[in-house]
């Protein structure tokens, strides 16, 4: 039976096989522009089927003067909600960025920095008009905070503190680090909660803690200082929603702490790096308790592959890795203009041709 794409999301996050797998994809603004060229509209979530849609908080009406921390930026200098400065890089995802909180000694300090309000009831009041709209035309709907700044612990502390200052901060001055993180922790867990309250199906959470082949730190390190404080977020937006799944993205090699995400109550891992972890291995270990989104790697097949090695490996993640439900079929990251038009094409021709159960 033909089912919804919301139906078909939530009966594969519940570890049952749904009429077909689902799948998603994301562009990066440059690529957008190719793909409008290629299909005729800006629309491709429509056009290719995407099942899951998303919501987020709207921008601020106007942010703090963020300059005062900074001795100096470049021109074309643009801030985040967190006052964290990036200049734009060579693609989407990539930037240049700086930090407010480098030259902080106390926790005084942390505590007088202008944080952002995303309580303010403009930001969230159309959460639920949104979910309930998608809802109605049948999408299943993730809430993310925005696409620049949004569910992250460790990142947005090292963002704004510098990454060598936090990890210098974690064994020299811990009580400026609790402040920092728990700081930030609230805010993340107050926002979760709006999303839990607006119905959303899926709560986006993300923290990049993998490189290529190891950790970004050790796993006491990461048990130590962000394991509980994501627990309690988890907690806090389950304990609006129980049947909230949650998403968890971290790029890389994370195998030693999946165990513990499942513990905390993480439901989905994303992106799943076949160039870093093996998804046919997790899927044997961890399937029955964790769903997998991603697994079509963007660093190898999606640019580099030719249109059958994209085909092969959309099937081989289907029949190893979707058997049995808990699958979303994706590339692992933003798709960008290196990845070729007919590589992108070969990617939903395959998942049509393979992913009917």
């Amino acid at each position: 039976m033909k089912m919804s794409p919301r139906e078909r999301i939530l009966t594969t996050l519940s570890h049952k096989e749904p009429d077909k797998v689902p799948k998603y994809i994301r562009f990066t603004p440059q690529m957008k522009i190719k793909v409008k060229e290629k299909i005729g509209t800006y629309n491709y979530e429509d056009y290719f089927g995407i099942e899951i849609r998303r919501v987020g908080f709207r921008p601020a009406k106007k942010l703090p003067d963020f300059s005062v921390y900074y001795d100096f930026l470049p021109e074309n200098t643009c801030f985040d909600d967190w006052g964290i400065p990036y200049v734009a890089g060579s693609d989407y995802h990539i930037k240049r960025e700086f930090y407010p909180m480098a030259k902080f000694k106390t926790k005084e300090e942390i505590l007088d920095y202008p944080w952002p309000d995303f309580m303010a009831p403009y930001r969230h009041r159309h959460l639920e008009g949104e979910v309930k709209k998608l809802h109605d035309r049948g999408y299943a709907v993730i809430g993310r905070l925005t696409e620049i700044s949004g569910g992250f612990i460790f990142e947005t502390a090292w963002q704004l503190r510098g990454m060598d200052n936090l990890f210098v901060d974690f064994y020299d001055n811990p009580e400026f680090a609790t402040t920092l993180l728990d700081k930030i922790t609230e805010i993340t867990a107050q926002v979760s909660i709006r999303f839990a309250e607006a119905g959303v199906d899926i709560l986006w959470l993300a923290d990049d803690i993998g490189m290529q082949d190891t950790m970004l730190m050790s796993p006491s390190m990461w048990r130590r200082w962000l394991k509980p404080r994501l627990k309690y977020v988890i907690d806090s937006a389950k304990k609006v929603n129980p049947k909230l799944f949650i998403f968890y993205h971290s790029d890389g090699f994370i195998e030693p702490l999946i165990e513990d995400l499942i513990e905390i109550g993480i439901d989905i891992l994303n992106p799943v790096q076949p160039e870093c972890m093996d998804p046919v291995k997790l899927k044997k270990l961890y399937g029955e308790r964790l769903s997998f989104f991603g697994t079509i790697g963007v660093q190898t097949v999606m640019p580099f592959g030719t249109c059958e090695d994209v085909r092969q490996n959309v099937k081989e993640m289907i029949e190893k890795v979707g058997k049995g439900g808990g699958f979303i079929v994706a590339p692992t990251h933003f798709v960008g203009t290196q990845v070729p038009w007919e590589n992108v094409e070969a990617f939903f021709n395959a998942v049509e041709e393979f992913g009917k159960y």
